[in-house]
């Protein structure tokens, strides 16, 4: 497949069923969503510094999460569902001006309710940022939609890897005084807002390609309805084991381990961000496998896969903690590609609300997650949190459930080829 940087110029529309991948693109999109959640992991990073500063308890702290979630997910759906009518392409450097906006008055929030606000506004901007981003990725992909599903995603694993860590250079460092250095982040904003627009300038020349092509003299297949209300809802009961967990992590791992092993706050977000890399790895290979073995594989064997690591990981030293969260991380990480594009698959004639279906229901998952979390830490520990989420990759079982989901390219083939296909 010829490699392509980001062009104005429309791409051949056949060409023996191969399509042109536009990696430039990817990079594009894939580098503004580094930038994108780089700043939202900024808002978990600090709660310990929000925490001495506003006097704030764990529920209050769950809250901050479940209010950026919230706003980041119950537009993401309808800001896709209105980009797969009437096509956006200029909406993500738009939305990105939220995220700047959120992002400069958390740092001078005098407040808890205005910090409220400032997480709002960066969840308002994250839900035009991801359906119209996703939507760009697969148009830019060539038909290699796991590969760009991961690379898309990597850049906001990567992002929220390295969010925790220059916060700790950045903010934490300088104890309460260092809120008001949140502001430099800002800078990483402006940029992403240039990168956007270049790759909505190409988006704008290329809406063709959000379409599925029929190959073959096919038409492109739809699922009944029932087949896919039955697969949506075992998928979004894998998502809640999987983003249940990791809000166990993300908005609390750095009070575990400063309460069990007594940590300081720099040294834990310096051990948050060695468990976002290994999200980050496990997000790039969970694409390229799907489209290799197949999604339904890579998804039963993310989730049920990490069990065993999270049963044993409240019980074990520090050293070991460290590994098994890695590991746990790189297991785990890899189905979200994988099911994100496993639903595109099955609804290729509604991309975008799939994208914003599934990246809001995981937004939402996470803060519900934060907050009950928080309600359970508060009354029986922060350690009993670990010990009970242990059980969730359980639920990886009904991946079995799962029918047979193949991408356009593999549904259109003859019955000879199909057979030697990845199952999707």
């Amino acid at each position: 497949m010829p490699v392509s940087a980001a062009s104005s110029a429309p791409a051949a529309r056949g060409d023996g069923g191969k399509r042109q991948t536009y990696y430039g693109v990817l990079a594009g999109v894939s580098t503004a969503h580094l930038m994108n959640d780089m700043m939202q992991s900024l808002i978990v990073t600090v709660y310990p510094l929000l925490q001495g500063q506003f006097h704030l308890n764990f529920i209050q702290i769950g809250l901050i999460t479940l209010t950026f979630q919230l706003t980041a997910s119950l537009l993401q759906p309808l800001v896709g569902m209105v980009t797969d009518r009437y096509p956006l392409p200029y909406a993500t450097p738009i939305g990105m001006c939220f995220t700047l906006t959120g992002v400069l008055l958390m740092s001078v929030a005098p407040d808890y309710a205005v910090l409220l606000l400032s997480v709002a506004l960066i969840g308002c901007g994250s839900s035009v940022f991801h359906p119209q981003s996703s939507q760009t990725a697969r148009a830019a992909s060539g038909g290699r939609y796991g590969l760009a599903q991961s690379l898309f995603q990597i850049g906001g694993n990567l992002g929220q890897a390295l969010g925790p860590l220059l916060a700790a250079a950045v903010v934490l460092r300088y104890g309460l005084a260092g809120r008001a250095n949140l502001a430099w982040f800002g800078i990483a904003a402006l940029i992403a807002v240039i990168i956007l627009f270049m790759v909505s300038h190409w988006y704008s020349g290329h809406l063709y390609l959000r379409k599925p092509k029929p190959m073959h003299g096919e038409a492109v297949r739809r699922f009944p309805p029932w087949v896919v209300r039955h697969t949506v809802g075992i998928l979004f009961v894998l998502m809640f084991s999987k983003f249940f967990y990791l809000a166990s992590i993300s908005s609390y791992y750095e009070f575990f381990l400063m309460h069990r092993f007594g940590l300081t706050a720099h040294a834990a977000a310096n051990l948050l961000g060695v468990f976002l890399i290994a999200v980050a790895v496990g997000t790039l290979l969970g694409g390229p496998l799907g489209d290799r073995i197949g999604r339904k594989r890579v998804i039963w064997f993310s989730i049920l896969g990490c069990a065993p690591f999270t049963l044993a990981l409240p019980y074990v030293g520090l050293g070991t903690t460290v590994v098994l969260s890695a590991i746990i991380g790189l297991v785990l990480a890899s189905a979200f590609p994988a099911i994100i594009v496993y639903a595109q698959d099955m609804m290729t004639h509604r991309i975008g609300m799939v994208s914003g279906l599934f990246y809001g229901f995981s937004f939402g998952l996470g803060g519900l997650g934060a907050a009950v979390l928080g309600l359970i830490a508060d009354r029986f520990g922060i350690v009993f949190v670990y010990q009970l989420c242990a059980f969730l990759p359980l639920l990886g079982l009904l991946a079995v459930l799962l029918p047979d989901v193949r991408p356009p390219e593999q549904r259109a083939r003859p019955s000879g080829q199909r057979e030697k296909a990845a199952a999707g």
